[in-house]
Protein backbone atom coordinates (compact mmCIF):
# COMPACT_ATOMS: atom_id res chain seq x y z
CA UNK A 1 0.00 0.00 0.00
CA UNK A 2 2.38 3.30 0.99
CA UNK A 3 5.00 1.59 -0.40
CA UNK A 4 3.51 1.83 -3.57
CA UNK A 5 1.89 4.88 -3.76
CA UNK A 6 4.01 8.00 -4.98
CA UNK A 7 6.95 5.27 -5.75
CA UNK A 8 6.71 2.72 -8.19
CA UNK A 9 3.05 3.89 -8.95
CA UNK A 10 4.11 7.44 -9.85
CA UNK A 11 3.32 7.76 -12.88
CA UNK A 12 -0.48 5.99 -12.21
CA UNK A 13 -0.72 8.75 -9.12
CA UNK A 14 -3.98 9.98 -10.41
CA UNK A 15 -5.75 7.02 -10.75
CA UNK A 16 -4.22 5.94 -7.86
CA UNK A 17 -5.56 8.91 -6.22
CA UNK A 18 -9.40 8.13 -7.57
CA UNK A 19 -9.44 4.68 -6.02
CA UNK A 20 -8.94 5.91 -2.61
CA UNK A 21 -11.29 8.56 -3.13
CA UNK A 22 -13.88 5.74 -4.31
CA UNK A 23 -12.02 3.44 -1.63
CA UNK A 24 -13.32 6.49 0.78
CA UNK A 25 -16.66 6.45 -0.02
CA UNK A 26 -17.16 2.78 0.60
CA UNK A 27 -15.65 3.19 3.62
CA UNK A 28 -18.20 6.05 4.56
CA UNK A 29 -21.13 3.80 3.63
CA UNK A 30 -19.68 0.88 5.23
CA UNK A 31 -18.24 -0.56 3.03
CA UNK A 32 -14.58 -0.65 3.60
CA UNK A 33 -12.51 -0.92 0.87
CA UNK A 34 -9.64 -2.43 1.82
CA UNK A 35 -10.90 -4.42 4.50
CA UNK A 36 -9.68 -1.74 7.23
CA UNK A 37 -7.11 -3.32 8.23
CA UNK A 38 -3.82 -2.05 9.69
CA UNK A 39 0.12 -3.13 9.20
CA UNK A 40 0.60 -4.34 13.49
CA UNK A 41 -3.64 -7.62 14.10
CA UNK A 42 -7.40 -7.63 13.45
CA UNK A 43 -9.16 -5.10 12.14
CA UNK A 44 -8.52 -1.79 12.72
CA UNK A 45 -11.63 -0.09 12.31
CA UNK A 46 -14.48 -0.18 14.70
CA UNK A 47 -17.32 -2.91 13.81
CA UNK A 48 -20.77 -0.96 13.15
CA UNK A 49 -23.99 -2.23 10.96
CA UNK A 50 -23.26 -5.30 9.34
CA UNK A 51 -20.51 -8.30 10.22
CA UNK A 52 -16.80 -6.55 9.81
CA UNK A 53 -16.30 -9.88 7.88
CA UNK A 54 -19.27 -9.49 5.35
CA UNK A 55 -18.44 -5.77 5.08
CA UNK A 56 -14.87 -6.93 4.44
CA UNK A 57 -15.95 -8.95 1.86
CA UNK A 58 -18.42 -6.64 -0.16
CA UNK A 59 -16.13 -3.66 0.20
CA UNK A 60 -13.02 -5.93 -1.08
CA UNK A 61 -15.26 -6.93 -4.25
CA UNK A 62 -16.25 -3.16 -4.77
CA UNK A 63 -12.49 -2.00 -4.72
CA UNK A 64 -11.83 -5.09 -7.03
CA UNK A 65 -14.26 -4.15 -9.59
CA UNK A 66 -13.64 -0.79 -9.61
CA UNK A 67 -10.02 -1.42 -10.17
CA UNK A 68 -10.59 -3.39 -12.67
CA UNK A 69 -12.80 -0.80 -14.62
CA UNK A 70 -10.16 1.60 -14.25
CA UNK A 71 -7.67 -0.87 -15.90
CA UNK A 72 -5.86 -1.02 -12.63
CA UNK A 73 -6.80 -4.64 -12.00
CA UNK A 74 -2.94 -5.66 -10.93
CA UNK A 75 -3.04 -3.20 -8.24
CA UNK A 76 -4.85 -4.96 -5.39
CA UNK A 77 -7.11 -3.50 -2.98
CA UNK A 78 -5.13 -4.18 -0.19
CA UNK A 79 -2.43 -2.22 -1.72
CA UNK A 80 -4.61 0.91 -1.14
CA UNK A 81 -4.55 1.11 2.51
CA UNK A 82 -2.94 -1.03 4.76
CA UNK A 83 -1.24 -4.14 5.43
CA UNK A 84 -2.93 -7.30 6.51
CA UNK A 85 -1.84 -7.25 10.19
CA UNK A 86 -1.33 -4.29 12.45
CA UNK A 87 0.39 -3.68 15.75
CA UNK A 88 -2.23 -3.92 18.19
CA UNK A 89 -4.86 -6.93 18.08
CA UNK A 90 -7.82 -5.73 20.60
CA UNK A 91 -10.76 -5.99 18.66
CA UNK A 92 -13.43 -3.19 18.77
CA UNK A 93 -15.47 -3.55 21.33
CA UNK A 94 -19.12 -4.03 21.48
CA UNK A 95 -22.01 -1.77 23.33
CA UNK A 96 -22.21 -4.52 26.29
CA UNK A 97 -18.61 -4.55 26.30
CA UNK A 98 -17.87 -1.24 26.54
CA UNK A 99 -20.27 -1.06 29.59
CA UNK A 100 -18.04 -3.42 31.35
CA UNK A 101 -14.70 -2.68 29.56
CA UNK A 102 -11.76 -3.30 31.67
CA UNK A 103 -10.59 -0.34 34.20
CA UNK A 104 -8.01 0.56 31.79
CA UNK A 105 -10.03 0.57 28.49
CA UNK A 106 -12.08 3.37 30.46
CA UNK A 107 -9.28 5.39 32.33
CA UNK A 108 -7.58 5.38 28.68
CA UNK A 109 -10.43 6.69 26.80
CA UNK A 110 -11.57 8.99 29.64
CA UNK A 111 -8.31 10.82 29.48
CA UNK A 112 -8.50 10.89 25.47
CA UNK A 113 -11.93 12.20 25.70
CA UNK A 114 -10.23 15.63 28.04
CA UNK A 115 -8.54 16.14 24.64
CA UNK A 116 -11.26 15.78 22.07
CA UNK A 117 -11.39 19.42 21.08
CA UNK A 118 -7.39 19.85 21.12
CA UNK A 119 -5.49 21.91 18.39
CA UNK A 120 -2.69 20.62 17.09
CA UNK A 121 0.70 22.71 18.02
CA UNK A 122 3.49 20.46 16.10
CA UNK A 123 7.31 21.07 15.99
CA UNK A 124 9.37 21.52 12.98
CA UNK A 125 12.21 20.30 15.35
CA UNK A 126 12.80 18.27 18.74
CA UNK A 127 15.42 17.95 20.99
CA UNK A 128 16.18 16.40 24.28
CA UNK A 129 19.14 14.56 23.97
CA UNK A 130 21.73 15.64 25.66
CA UNK A 131 20.22 18.31 27.13
CA UNK A 132 18.86 19.22 30.78
CA UNK A 133 14.78 20.43 31.42
CA UNK A 134 14.72 24.54 30.71
CA UNK A 135 17.62 24.01 28.55
CA UNK A 136 17.18 24.86 24.43
CA UNK A 137 14.10 23.42 23.31
CA UNK A 138 13.90 20.70 25.99
CA UNK A 139 10.71 21.56 27.67
CA UNK A 140 8.78 22.95 24.64
CA UNK A 141 10.04 19.16 22.88
CA UNK A 142 8.75 17.03 26.21
CA UNK A 143 5.22 19.17 25.46
CA UNK A 144 5.12 18.26 22.20
CA UNK A 145 5.38 14.79 22.38
CA UNK A 146 3.02 14.36 24.25
CA UNK A 147 0.82 15.04 21.37
CA UNK A 148 2.53 12.05 20.09
CA UNK A 149 1.43 9.80 22.87
CA UNK A 150 -2.40 11.48 22.41
CA UNK A 151 -2.62 10.60 18.67
CA UNK A 152 -1.82 6.88 19.89
CA UNK A 153 -4.02 7.09 22.70
CA UNK A 154 -6.78 8.64 20.42
CA UNK A 155 -6.30 5.75 17.86
CA UNK A 156 -7.02 3.20 20.39
CA UNK A 157 -9.98 4.95 21.93
CA UNK A 158 -11.67 4.95 18.78
CA UNK A 159 -10.87 1.51 17.86
CA UNK A 160 -12.73 0.55 21.22
CA UNK A 161 -15.44 2.97 21.01
CA UNK A 162 -16.14 3.63 17.25
CA UNK A 163 -16.46 7.32 18.52
CA UNK A 164 -15.66 9.13 15.31
CA UNK A 165 -14.89 11.89 17.12
CA UNK A 166 -11.27 10.46 18.25
CA UNK A 167 -11.01 9.71 14.75
CA UNK A 168 -11.21 13.35 14.29
CA UNK A 169 -8.80 14.31 16.77
CA UNK A 170 -5.74 11.76 15.38
CA UNK A 171 -6.94 12.85 12.00
CA UNK A 172 -6.26 16.58 12.83
CA UNK A 173 -2.98 15.90 15.00
CA UNK A 174 -1.53 13.52 12.60
CA UNK A 175 -1.97 15.80 9.40
CA UNK A 176 -0.52 18.73 11.38
CA UNK A 177 2.56 16.71 12.25
CA UNK A 178 3.30 14.81 9.32
CA UNK A 179 3.47 18.08 6.74
CA UNK A 180 5.27 20.57 10.02
CA UNK A 181 7.79 18.20 11.13
CA UNK A 182 11.36 17.97 9.70
CA UNK A 183 13.20 14.41 10.52
CA UNK A 184 16.82 14.75 11.97
CA UNK A 185 17.36 11.51 12.83
CA UNK A 186 18.48 11.60 16.44
CA UNK A 187 16.84 8.35 17.24
CA UNK A 188 16.63 9.83 21.16
CA UNK A 189 14.65 12.80 20.02
CA UNK A 190 12.14 11.15 17.39
CA UNK A 191 11.54 7.36 19.62
CA UNK A 192 8.51 9.33 20.75
CA UNK A 193 7.69 9.42 16.97
CA UNK A 194 6.09 5.58 17.78
CA UNK A 195 3.07 6.63 19.02
CA UNK A 196 2.82 9.08 15.66
CA UNK A 197 3.81 4.95 14.02
CA UNK A 198 1.01 3.52 15.41
CA UNK A 199 -1.60 6.45 15.18
CA UNK A 200 -1.13 5.80 11.76
CA UNK A 201 -1.09 2.02 12.01
CA UNK A 202 -4.44 2.02 13.81
CA UNK A 203 -6.27 4.22 11.62
CA UNK A 204 -5.12 4.44 8.10
CA UNK A 205 -7.88 2.71 6.10
CA UNK A 206 -10.25 4.97 7.89
CA UNK A 207 -8.24 8.49 7.26
CA UNK A 208 -9.49 11.32 4.38
CA UNK A 209 -6.74 10.70 1.32
CA UNK A 210 -5.02 13.86 2.08
CA UNK A 211 -3.90 12.64 5.51
CA UNK A 212 -2.98 9.01 4.22
CA UNK A 213 -1.17 10.56 1.65
CA UNK A 214 0.94 12.91 3.65
CA UNK A 215 1.23 10.63 6.54
CA UNK A 216 2.78 8.03 3.66
CA UNK A 217 5.28 10.12 2.28
CA UNK A 218 6.50 11.27 5.58
CA UNK A 219 7.05 7.70 6.97
CA UNK A 220 8.88 6.59 3.52
CA UNK A 221 11.15 9.50 4.04
CA UNK A 222 11.19 8.67 7.77
CA UNK A 223 12.22 5.23 7.61
CA UNK A 224 14.37 5.59 4.33
CA UNK A 225 16.41 8.09 6.08
CA UNK A 226 17.16 6.03 9.20
CA UNK A 227 18.40 2.66 7.06
CA UNK A 228 20.57 5.41 4.75
CA UNK A 229 22.15 6.84 8.06
CA UNK A 230 22.84 3.28 9.09
CA UNK A 231 24.11 1.94 6.04
CA UNK A 232 26.22 4.44 5.51
CA UNK A 233 28.19 3.58 8.11
CA UNK A 234 31.68 1.10 8.50
CA UNK A 235 31.16 -1.97 9.52
CA UNK A 236 31.48 -2.91 12.45
CA UNK A 237 29.21 -0.61 14.02
CA UNK A 238 30.75 1.61 16.94
CA UNK A 239 29.52 4.19 19.57
CA UNK A 240 26.10 5.90 19.33
CA UNK A 241 25.35 3.29 16.19
CA UNK A 242 26.03 -0.16 18.17
CA UNK A 243 24.31 1.51 21.43
CA UNK A 244 21.21 2.31 22.56
CA UNK A 245 20.45 5.07 20.18
CA UNK A 246 20.50 2.10 17.81
CA UNK A 247 18.06 0.35 19.54
CA UNK A 248 15.86 3.38 19.06
CA UNK A 249 16.64 3.47 15.28
CA UNK A 250 15.70 -0.10 14.79
CA UNK A 251 12.34 0.27 16.48
CA UNK A 252 11.53 3.35 14.15
CA UNK A 253 12.34 1.22 11.28
CA UNK A 254 10.93 -2.11 12.28
CA UNK A 255 7.48 -0.51 13.24
CA UNK A 256 7.46 2.02 10.24
CA UNK A 257 8.60 -0.97 7.72
CA UNK A 258 5.42 -2.92 9.53
CA UNK A 259 3.21 -0.44 8.87
CA UNK A 260 4.19 0.70 5.60
CA UNK A 261 4.15 -3.29 4.64
CA UNK A 262 6.65 -3.32 2.42
CA UNK A 263 9.11 -5.98 1.78
CA UNK A 264 12.54 -4.26 1.20
CA UNK A 265 11.88 -2.14 4.43
CA UNK A 266 10.73 -5.44 6.40
CA UNK A 267 13.97 -6.72 5.53
CA UNK A 268 16.16 -4.13 5.95
CA UNK A 269 14.73 -3.85 9.20
CA UNK A 270 15.76 -7.65 10.68
CA UNK A 271 18.67 -7.54 9.19
CA UNK A 272 19.75 -4.72 11.07
CA UNK A 273 17.80 -5.72 13.96
CA UNK A 274 20.19 -9.28 14.04
CA UNK A 275 23.10 -7.02 13.45
CA UNK A 276 22.21 -4.64 16.67
CA UNK A 277 21.97 -7.92 18.96
CA UNK A 278 25.41 -8.62 18.29
CA UNK A 279 27.22 -5.57 18.12
CA UNK A 280 25.37 -4.40 21.42
CA UNK A 281 24.28 -7.90 23.63
CA UNK A 282 27.18 -9.91 24.94
CA UNK A 283 26.67 -13.39 24.73
CA UNK A 284 25.98 -13.89 28.40
CA UNK A 285 23.30 -11.34 28.06
CA UNK A 286 24.88 -8.38 29.28
CA UNK A 287 24.69 -4.96 27.11
CA UNK A 288 27.13 -2.68 25.27
CA UNK A 289 25.10 0.03 27.28
CA UNK A 290 25.42 -1.84 30.88
CA UNK A 291 29.48 -1.65 30.28
CA UNK A 292 29.67 2.08 29.14
CA UNK A 293 26.90 3.38 31.81
CA UNK A 294 26.95 1.15 34.32
CA UNK A 295 23.35 1.44 34.71
CA UNK A 296 20.52 -0.93 34.79
CA UNK A 297 18.76 2.33 33.96
CA UNK A 298 20.42 2.20 30.60
CA UNK A 299 19.70 -2.23 30.29
CA UNK A 300 15.56 -1.11 29.92
CA UNK A 301 16.21 2.19 27.78
CA UNK A 302 18.30 -0.22 25.61
CA UNK A 303 16.04 -3.18 25.50
CA UNK A 304 12.83 -1.74 25.28
CA UNK A 305 12.72 -0.56 21.92
CA UNK A 306 13.87 -3.60 20.67
CA UNK A 307 11.30 -5.99 22.44
CA UNK A 308 8.61 -3.38 20.73
CA UNK A 309 10.13 -4.15 17.16
CA UNK A 310 10.01 -7.60 17.78
CA UNK A 311 6.53 -6.98 18.33
CA UNK A 312 5.81 -5.90 15.59
CA UNK A 313 7.41 -8.36 13.71
CA UNK A 314 5.38 -11.04 15.96
CA UNK A 315 2.37 -9.60 14.39
CA UNK A 316 3.41 -9.97 11.36
CA UNK A 317 4.63 -14.01 12.24
CA UNK A 318 8.10 -13.34 12.36
CA UNK A 319 9.66 -14.27 16.21
CA UNK A 320 12.76 -12.61 16.64
CA UNK A 321 13.19 -12.59 20.35
CA UNK A 322 15.24 -15.74 19.72
CA UNK A 323 16.95 -14.52 16.53
CA UNK A 324 20.54 -15.47 17.31
CA UNK A 325 23.48 -13.06 16.30
CA UNK A 326 26.54 -14.08 15.10
CA UNK A 327 28.21 -13.85 18.64
CA UNK A 328 25.15 -16.02 20.05
CA UNK A 329 23.48 -13.33 21.77
CA UNK A 330 19.66 -12.71 21.75
CA UNK A 331 17.18 -10.68 22.60
CA UNK A 332 16.03 -13.39 25.16
CA UNK A 333 19.30 -13.83 26.53
CA UNK A 334 19.28 -9.51 27.23
CA UNK A 335 16.09 -10.15 28.77
CA UNK A 336 17.25 -12.95 31.00
CA UNK A 337 20.04 -11.00 32.02
CA UNK A 338 18.02 -8.10 33.67
CA UNK A 339 15.24 -10.36 35.11
CA UNK A 340 17.59 -11.75 38.63
CA UNK A 341 17.50 -7.36 39.05
CA UNK A 342 14.04 -7.29 38.70
CA UNK A 343 13.38 -10.13 40.82
CA UNK A 344 15.53 -8.27 43.19
CA UNK A 345 17.72 -11.18 43.67
CA UNK A 346 20.44 -8.58 42.72
CA UNK A 347 20.63 -5.19 43.05
CA UNK A 348 23.06 -2.35 41.46
CA UNK A 349 23.73 1.01 42.36
CA UNK A 350 23.21 3.18 39.25
CA UNK A 351 26.24 5.38 37.14
CA UNK A 352 28.75 4.31 39.35
CA UNK A 353 31.44 4.00 36.89
CA UNK A 354 29.95 5.56 33.79
CA UNK A 355 31.92 6.36 31.03
CA UNK A 356 29.25 9.60 30.03
CA UNK A 357 30.19 12.98 31.32
CA UNK A 358 26.24 13.75 30.89
CA UNK A 359 25.58 10.91 33.41
CA UNK A 360 27.38 12.87 36.06
CA UNK A 361 25.98 16.27 34.86
CA UNK A 362 22.09 14.56 35.63
CA UNK A 363 23.53 13.66 38.84
CA UNK A 364 24.74 16.67 39.62
CA UNK A 365 21.57 18.41 38.66
CA UNK A 366 19.65 16.44 41.10
CA UNK A 367 17.39 14.56 38.40
CA UNK A 368 16.09 11.35 39.81
CA UNK A 369 17.47 8.29 38.84
CA UNK A 370 20.73 9.05 38.37
CA UNK A 371 22.57 7.99 41.97
CA UNK A 372 21.38 5.34 43.95
CA UNK A 373 20.11 1.69 44.00
CA UNK A 374 18.29 0.70 40.71
CA UNK A 375 14.67 0.45 41.31
CA UNK A 376 13.47 -2.48 39.44
CA UNK A 377 9.73 -1.32 39.26
CA UNK A 378 11.69 1.15 36.10
CA UNK A 379 11.61 -2.20 34.21
CA UNK A 380 7.94 -2.50 34.83
CA UNK A 381 6.47 -1.63 30.97
CA UNK A 382 9.24 -3.17 29.57
CA UNK A 383 8.74 -7.09 31.14
CA UNK A 384 4.95 -6.01 30.42
CA UNK A 385 6.01 -5.54 26.67
CA UNK A 386 7.73 -8.69 27.10
CA UNK A 387 5.24 -10.43 28.23
CA UNK A 388 3.46 -9.76 24.53
CA UNK A 389 5.99 -11.99 23.13
CA UNK A 390 6.22 -14.82 25.38
CA UNK A 391 4.78 -15.84 28.52
CA UNK A 392 7.21 -16.37 30.87
CA UNK A 393 7.94 -12.91 31.37
CA UNK A 394 4.54 -12.50 32.42
CA UNK A 395 4.95 -13.39 36.64
CA UNK A 396 7.89 -10.91 36.16
CA UNK A 397 5.77 -8.13 34.59
CA UNK A 398 3.01 -8.55 37.00
CA UNK A 399 5.82 -8.49 40.08
CA UNK A 400 6.83 -5.31 39.50
CA UNK A 401 3.67 -3.39 37.94
CA UNK A 402 -0.21 -5.58 38.24
CA UNK A 403 -1.28 -3.13 35.46
CA UNK A 404 0.21 -2.76 32.46
CA UNK A 405 0.13 0.65 31.25
CA UNK A 406 -3.37 1.74 30.36
CA UNK A 407 -2.39 2.15 26.32
CA UNK A 408 -0.64 -1.29 26.54
CA UNK A 409 -4.10 -2.98 28.02
CA UNK A 410 -6.02 -1.65 25.17
CA UNK A 411 -3.43 -2.47 22.43
CA UNK A 412 -2.52 -6.11 23.14
CA UNK A 413 -4.94 -6.94 26.45
CA UNK A 414 -3.88 -10.43 26.83
CA UNK A 415 -0.24 -11.38 27.26
CA UNK A 416 1.63 -14.30 25.45
CA UNK A 417 0.88 -17.81 25.92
Amino acid sequence: MARKVGTAFAGQAPAITQAMRASRAMSASGQHACGSTGAFGALSGPASGSTPARRHRSGRALARAWLVGMGLAGLSAANLAHAAMNFCAAPALQTSERTNADPGVKALVAEVQTHVNDVPHPLAKLHTEGTLPHEGIYDQSVEAEKELDLMRNAALAWRATSDDRYLKLVDRFLLAWVTTYQPSFNPIDETRFDGLILAYDLTASALPVKTRNATMLFLNRFVNGYIKQVDAQPRPLTGTFANNWQSHRVKLIAMTAFTLDNRKLIAAAQRLFIEHIGDNVAADGSTLDFKERDALHYVTYDLQPLVTAALAARRHNRNWLPERAANGATLASALNWLTPYAMGEKTHEEFVHSSVPFDAKRREAGLPGYTGAWDPKNAAELYHLAARLDGRYTPIALRLAPTPPAWLAVCLPLPAR
